[in-house]
């Protein structure tokens, strides 16, 4: 029996941004379970893969397992809105209706001002729902 690893869809999903982010203006990016200092940099994304409840589609052993990935997009304040506008728009296009590797994403939802939680951190925030046929092969 064959099923999705959701280590590998994670993969697909950072990998994806590292590579938008490693061009152009570069963006320090934050993931689950890896140490960061955010005092040290003016600006950064972080992002958040969880996974929700799965669904059997057929009976016929089709799955659809559902996630969503938050991107907190973190910019000094006094800056405006301006700088974390434009950081969510890449991430937007990034991930706009568009199948990777067979990750089907959703129109993404924001960017969403959000209470900063860093101190002398503006903090916006963008999601994007995604989901994943697999067939389950006895």
């Amino acid at each position: 029996m064959a099923a999705t690893d959701l280590n590998t869809v994670r993969k697909i999903i950072e990998k994806r941004l590292n590579d938008e982010f490693r061009t152009g203006p570069t963006i320090p990016l934050v993931f689950n379970n890896v140490f960061f200092d955010s005092s040290t940099v003016d600006q950064y994304i972080q992002c958040i893969t969880s996974f929700g409840t799965s669904e059997y589609l057929t009976q016929h052993a089709t799955n659809l397992v559902v996630g969503l990935t938050t991107f907190n997009i973190y910019t000094n304040e006094g800056l405006g809105a301006g700088a974390n506008f434009d950081i969510a728009k890449r991430l937007r296009n990034l991930y706009n209706r568009i199948t990777v590797s067979d990750v089907r994403f959703d129109p993404p939802v924001g960017p969403e001002i959000l209470e900063p939680t860093p101190d002398g951190k503006f903090q916006t925030q963008v999601r994007i729902t995604f989901e994943i046929y697999e067939t389950l092969i006895p």
